[in-house]
């Protein structure tokens, strides 16, 4: 474990002493337009910024008021973020995925008084505002050069915010912080489609600040590359606030299709994925390999290089210079999470001289519950329980230990929002309960095996997790991804394990050229399920499948609404 913690008491305050220890060090790499280069941004300069636009907000009767943000991971999004938090209101971040009305129900949910926006919502938030139905005071526009009567450019109050400080207003430079108290309300996108208002405090997120860097190392010359939607608390906590805490900076993605160009631009050693992200550029690589006739070539040489490893002569940055150069070259570690990810992708990644490994967590944990250790991971465990946390498994399964995950420690949400119901239903004798299925192995590993409420109970009583056979019919090149659910009999009563598969028609053509027929993708796809139920006790082997072409209805989370799905049915 790592021992270079540095205390901090709230978010203000790591603001305050992040400046003092890396003031002239480069905080943000940021682009002025799309395609331009990146330009450096320090610490002693952000903190002007969130200083004089805090200044400004409160200046406006925004003090101890509701305030969204929404627009994409971009510097004036960070600024915003920390101008609210570390002495003005309450911050509540907007997916930028959901539509108006789905907007305007969170707006109207928390009370919010004031948004902050690109150009891209103006006549979303400008009609809403007008009809009034919210309470809605101020609107506060990113990329607008100049305010007029309707609304306000972020650039210019945050001059006027300057001068106000200029004149002697210490308003937000003197604000005291409640450390536990609700200073933030983050909106979940649950797979049921019912957001619920996360509630959090300063000393929520830097209770997991202070914890993750045990057992992951984050230095001052270190770059994250930030592509996940900062909306997300797993971005907001670990790919923008962790950077700030340890002195680190932050390089602004401009786009998914711009990730392997903005890689070689930025060069950064850290990048926060999910699962989808990671695949797809191991994919990449095993599909440029193949494409080039070194597929045989590259297996050898990882093999080669296990041995040499052995003994401690690793030559990944010599075999495998092309490859690390596709991720820009310097890539210190790749941290998964949102979603499980396969073992064999992380270590495939790893095979490939770049350090991967995954982490879990809940919106509801500021996120963190458990993260794998740099220097020992395992590629099959969520993680590693960090010091001061706790998890523990409600009711374990006496032959496979398998019980609720619950988390305690002072990462632990407040509650919901306007919803004690809620909370009430989570939150037991000091933990709180995930959900999640899972177990812990000797070494306090968290291993997960599914969602409480996926679980398919067969007539004999037996457990089916999903998410377990999905992970293994995902290892099937010709499937980009999978839907497990149970459907009992209607002729023998038995509990039927029924999988609907998207096909991955480019490994397909790979087999069966451009002309091929639905019938054959099925055949295709059902020999190597075949291969699969050999290895499958019987209650969990699959009986029937759907080839589809469509993708699976979806979560902004990118997360598969696994109900709408399933109760379609197989015809």
């Amino acid at each position: 474990m790592y021992r270079d913690i540095r205390p901090i008491i709230d978010l203000k305050q790591m603001m305050e002493s992040s400046v003092e220890l890396y003031g002239d060090n480069i905080a943000f790499h940021v682009k002025d337009k799309v395609g331009g280069p990146y330009r450096g941004i320090t610490y002693k300069e952000a903190k002007a910024d969130v200083d004089a636009l805090g200044t400004a907000l409160n200046s406006l009767g925004l003090k101890g008021k509701c305030i969204s943000i929404i627009g994409d991971n971009r510097y004036e999004w960070a600024i915003s973020y920390l101008a609210v938090v570390c002495g003005t209101g309450i911050v509540v971040p907007l997916d930028k995925e959901l539509n108006a009305s789905e907007l305007e129900q969170l707006i109207k949910e928390a009370g919010v008084e004031c948004i902050i926006y690109t150009n891209k919502y103006e006549k979303i938030f400008q009609d809403m505002k007008n009809r009034g139905e919210t309470n809605l005071k101020f609107l506060i526009n990113m990329d607008a050069e100049v305010s007029d009567e309707t609304r306000l450019s972020l650039r210019e109050i945050t001059e006027a915010g300057k001068v106000l400080m200029e004149n002697g207003n210490r308003e937000f430079l003197d604000a005291q912080i409640e450390r536990d108290v609700m200073s933030i309300i983050l909106f979940t996108s649950g797979t049921t489609g019912i957001a619920k208002g996360v509630m959090l405090s300063h000393g929520n997120i830097v209770e997991d600040l202070m914890a993750s860097p045990t057992l992951l190392e984050v230095r001052p010359e270190d770059v994250f590359f930030s592509v996940l939607p900062i909306h997300h608390t797993y971005e907001c906590t670990c790919g923008f606030l962790m950077p700030l805490y340890r002195g680190a900076s932050i390089a602004y993605c401009e786009g998914l299709k711009y990730i392997v160009k903005n890689l070689s631009e930025a060069r950064p050693t850290i990048f926060l994925g999910v699962p989808l992200i990671v695949e797809s550029l191991h994919k990449k690589i095993w599909q440029n390999a193949k494409k080039s006739g070194k597929a045989d070539t590259l297996k050898k040489v990882i093999a080669i290089n296990k041995i040499t490893k052995k003994i401690g002569l690793d030559l990944a940055p010599i075999f495998f210079k092309q490859i690390i150069a596709l991720f820009g070259g310097r890539m210190k570690v790749i941290i998964c999470g949102g979603a499980a990810i396969d073992p064999n992708i992380l270590q495939g990644i790893r095979d490939f001289g770049v350090n991967a490994v995954q982490g879990y967590g809940l919106t509801e944990c500021a996120p963190i519950c458990a993260l794998n250790p740099d220097k020992y991971p395992k590629n099959d465990a969520a993680g590693y329980i960090p010091p001061g946390f706790g998890i523990k498994i409600h009711e374990p399964d006496p032959e496979t230990g398998i019980g609720e995950i619950c988390a305690r420690g002072g990462n632990v949400m407040l509650g919901y929002y306007n919803n004690p119901e809620a909370s009430a239903e989570v939150l037991k004798d000091g933990w709180f309960h995930t959900g999640d299925l899972g177990y812990l192995d000797e070494d306090n590993f968290v291993h997960i095996t599914g969602r409480i409420k996926n679980v398919i109970i067969t007539k004999n009583g037996k457990n089916v997790y999903p998410e377990e056979i999905e992970n293994y019919i995902g290892r099937i090149p010709y499937v980009s991804e999978s839907l497990i659910w149970g459907k009992d009999s209607e002729e023998t009563g038995e509990t039927l394990i029924f999988a609907s598969i998207r096909a991955d028609y480019d490994e397909v053509k790979e087999v069966l050229g451009e002309n091929y027929t639905d019938e054959q993708v099925e055949a295709l796809i059902w020999k190597e399920i075949d291969k699969l139920n050999t290895d499958l006790p019987f209650f969990k082997r699959i009986k029937k499948i759907d080839v589809r072409k469509e993708e699976f209805e979806k979560t902004t989370g990118k997360k598969i609404k696994r109900f709408v799905d399933a109760n379609k049915g197989i015809q």
